[in-house]
């Protein structure tokens, strides 16, 4: 038995890849197409959209920004929002005294204003051929959850960027801002393909990380199947942003439905390996993903960064405001 696009189950050398899917979901009538291939189209109507709106990623510390953006901080700065006073002091902008206190205290106050800070989301997406892979498919998981992250971010008046990881480099689109750039946000997501050929992650990664310019969100969606991973996420969580791994796996990588005498193609290089999946080799292949997924975490957490594990059966909805809330990933 033959089965195309995938791996040998052995998780920590970049393994366990399975059949690959077309993750087809039924087309809604008269809901709006955001996202034109292979999507369930009821989680990109108007109510979802509004619903987006109300959040916000949340930052573990204050960026500070060039331009003020729609992003509250807990910084005093410069803008249209009265916070409190303090006493003035030599130097301080005298544009910032407050003559009606001076009036009925006579005494110089200086006000305070909530400074909003400007953002970048950089949302990276693994490109590699293994995510077109799984039912549903990882590719197409990966576009969602960006296309929601990324709507948040444009309400939020946060700048929103998305680069595609496949070969040895990162390609990065336009930044956007506001909410009127959904459309266009949308388009650059619906445009992407999975690269030919292997993909070098972490090269890709490294060239992402020396696009970056100050400090940000940077949001990895990837299988992680790279004999490497451990090492993109070093890279990624060694630059100024604050990183969110999302580790997207289909069901089927999850746990696979084989039995009998395989070939396992690699959906990359073509290379292929027989085995023989009977209950203990698929007891070795869960435990090894146990511990594969385990030591991601653990990396993530030393490095200050976020990981989160997914199957690509997680509803959109429940990733967003469940997993991600939880996890103080939005609020």
């Amino acid at each position: 038995m033959t089965i195309a696009d995938g791996r040998a189950p052995n998780p920590t050398d970049g393994a366990g890849r399975p059949p690959a899917g077309d993750g087809a979901a039924g087309r809604g009538a008269g809901r709006p197409v955001f996202l034109p291939s292979d999507i369930d189209q009821t989680v990109f109507d108007e109510a979802f959209l509004r619903q987006l709106e109300r959040l916000l990623l949340l930052l573990r510390a204050p960026v500070r920004g060039g331009l003020k953006g729609g992003r509250r901080s807990i910084k005093r700065g410069q803008s249209v929002e009265f916070a409190d006073y303090r006493e003035y002091a030599l130097g301080d902008d005298l544009r910032q005294l407050d003559w009606n206190v001076l009036a009925r205290l006579e005494k110089l106050f200086v006000k305070l204003f909530i400074e909003e800070e400007d953002v970048t989301i950089t949302v990276l997406i693994d490109g590699s051929a293994s995510m077109a892979t799984g039912r549903p498919d990882k590719l197409q998981f990966a576009k969602r959850a960006a296309a929601a992250l990324g709507y948040i971010g444009l309400a939020s008046e946060d700048k929103v960027a998305v680069s595609v990881l496949g070969g040895r480099m990162a390609r990065r689109r336009t930044a956007l801002r506001g909410s009127g750039r959904v459309l266009r946000l949308l388009g650059d997501l619906s445009a992407i393909a999975p690269a030919d050929g292997p993909t070098d992650l972490v090269a890709a990664a490294r060239h992402a990380a020396a696009q970056l310019s100050g400090r940000g969100v940077v949001i990895l969606i990837s299988d992680l199947l790279d004999p490497a991973a451990d090492r993109v996420i070093r890279e990624l969580a060694s630059t100024r942003s604050e990183l969110i791994v999302l580790h997207v796996l289909s069901p089927d990588e999850l746990d696979p439905p084989l039995e009998g005498d395989l070939r396992l193609v690699d959906s990359e290089t073509g290379e292929s390996i027989d085995v023989t999946a009977d209950l203990a080799t698929i007891d070795a292949y869960r435990e090894r993903l146990t511990a594969w997924k385990e030591s991601f975490a653990h990396l993530a957490a030393r490095r200050q960064a976020t990981y989160v594990d997914l199957a690509t059966d997680t509803p959109l909805n429940e990733l967003i405001f469940a997993e991600l809330r939880r996890r103080r990933v939005l609020g």
